[in-house]
């Protein structure tokens, strides 16, 4: 089967000729502010193995975009170039139309990240944690005073308010590590793994918190193996192998999981 019959466009591309009488750079200003994410010819290298190569991808405020691939594809370093959490070797990152190799600080304060690490302070407790992300963030004293008991009660963590977080199983800190992901409103939430440590209760109270009016609207980008509830949660499915996107469809394309299951099978191996 040929990848043109599945491969889609959903943002359509930029030609410079359907826009002569536009100031290009106001234009294209325009694309940067209207798209959550922006990635242009977006490379990343280390040492002379190259993971990501030529990298274009515009994301939609509010949409929800799963990111499936074989190990090794690049999915990981993706997601922290988009965090700021690597500097692209070239190319440009957009989030909100703010550019992170200039305004890197304004551009974290827009981005919620949940990974396989949960970038906590063991030696701190769990409201104390929140209390500190949440003076990174930029929040005021009365918000993160209001955040902390509400997104503690959404995780099940009330009660361990004031426990050292190293005193926690894996599970109560992946929990608490998207309550940190939360905190300050995030415009684009980024996923790896989210489920990964979490008990199926756990994951349950992840996905209401994904689904709630409080966060819907956030753009939203998961890393996920799991083909079936990602699938579920998503609106667009990307395919990266090998450093670069071989697949960009709308579920829409799809008639059901087993026809996206089928047309993605051989890009997964």
């Amino acid at each position: 089967m040929k990848k043109e019959f599945f491969l889609a466009k959903p943002c359509r591309p930029f030609r410079a000729k359907q826009y002569n009488n536009i100031n290009l750079a106001v234009f294209l200003n325009y694309i940067r502010m209207e798209n959550a994410v922006l990635l242009r010819k977006l490379s990343k290298t280390f040492g002379k193995s190259q993971v990501l190569k030529n990298i274009d991808l515009e994301l939609a405020k509010g949409q929800f975009t799963v990111i499936f691939g074989p190990n090794g594809a690049g999915k990981t370093t993706l997601l922290k170039l988009i965090a700021t959490l690597f500097e692209p070797s070239s190319g440009s990152v957009f989030i909100q139309g703010l550019d992170t190799a200039k305004v890197p600080e304004k551009a974290r304060k827009e981005i919620g990240f949940i990974s396989h690490e949960a970038y906590l302070y063991g030696e701190l407790s769990a409201a104390e944690n929140l209390r500190f992300f949440g003076k990174m963030y930029g929040l005021k004293k009365e918000e993160i005073e209001a955040r902390i008991p509400f997104l503690l009660r959404q995780i099940g963590l009330e009660a361990r308010a004031e426990t050292k977080v190293c005193f926690f199983s894996r599970g109560m800190k992946q929990r608490l590590s998207i309550a940190r992901a939360l905190l300050h409103f995030p415009s684009v939430l980024l996923l790896d793994e989210p489920y990964t440590g979490l008990d199926p209760k756990a994951a349950s109270i992840f996905e209401k918190l994904l689904k709630s009016p409080e966060f819907e609207k956030s753009t939203r980008i998961m890393v996920s193996h799991d083909l079936k509830r990602s699938y579920t949660l998503c609106d667009r499915a990307l395919v990266l192998k090998a450093g670069r996107l071989e697949l960009d469809a709308l579920k829409t394309d799809f008639t059901d999981f087993e026809d996206f299951k089928t047309k993605c099978s051989t890009l997964l191996i």
